[in-house]
């Protein structure tokens, strides 16, 4: 069932479909601005339109991808997570049914939440020591400053002993002798 602003919208992307130049692409003209990553979709507008409209445009992620190691730690203190929930889901409805079982899956439980939560800090702290070798974090400590600033005095050092050979090379180009 089209409403009006249905009917509006596909008017006014016809009209922009009218006026596209009729190249290659067959696009809007924003082909070139677009990102690698966007994919454009478009569906097929309300019958009797002979129109299309979009469905949806990727955009790139906003927050970077979490580093190898700490994915993996995130990954694998989920997985624990989720074991933990299943053991105490089979330990409380054992209990309930009055099973043997239930007295082990208890004392299992306990076992694997002590599990989880040492794997919800394994990624705390994967993720703390990647922040310092890598130089994610800007406190005075941090050992990448340290690391950039011993780069930086480096830099500075190669640039200063260029410019002096260079200086020497202009002084004494063409002469001889001084004395």
């Amino acid at each position: 069932m089209n409403t009006k602003s249905d009917t509006e919208t596909a008017a006014k992307a016809g009209r922009k479909a009218q006026a596209r130049p009729a190249g290659r692409g067959g696009g809007d003209g924003r082909a070139a601005t677009r990102a690698p990553g966007e994919v454009e979709v478009e569906l097929p507008a309300p019958r009797g339109t002979g129109l299309s409209r979009r469905l949806w445009v990727e955009e790139p992620a906003i927050r970077r991808r979490m580093p190898d190691p700490v994915r993996t730690a995130a990954v694998r203190a989920v997985i624990i997570a989720a074991l933990t929930l299943m053991q105490a889901m089979v330990a409380f409805f054992s209990t309930l049914a009055g099973s043997w079982l239930a007295f082990p899956m208890v004392l299992s439980s306990v076992a694997s939440t002590v599990v989880a939560t040492w794997g919800v800090l394994d990624v705390w702290v994967t993720r703390q020591v990647w922040n310092q070798r890598h130089g994610v974090v800007s406190v005075p400590s941090s050992t990448a400053r340290q690391l950039r600033r011993e780069r930086r005095r480096a830099r500075r050092t190669a640039r200063a002993a260029e410019r002096d050979g260079a200086r020497i090379r202009r002084r004494g180009a063409g002469r001889l002798s001084e004395a």
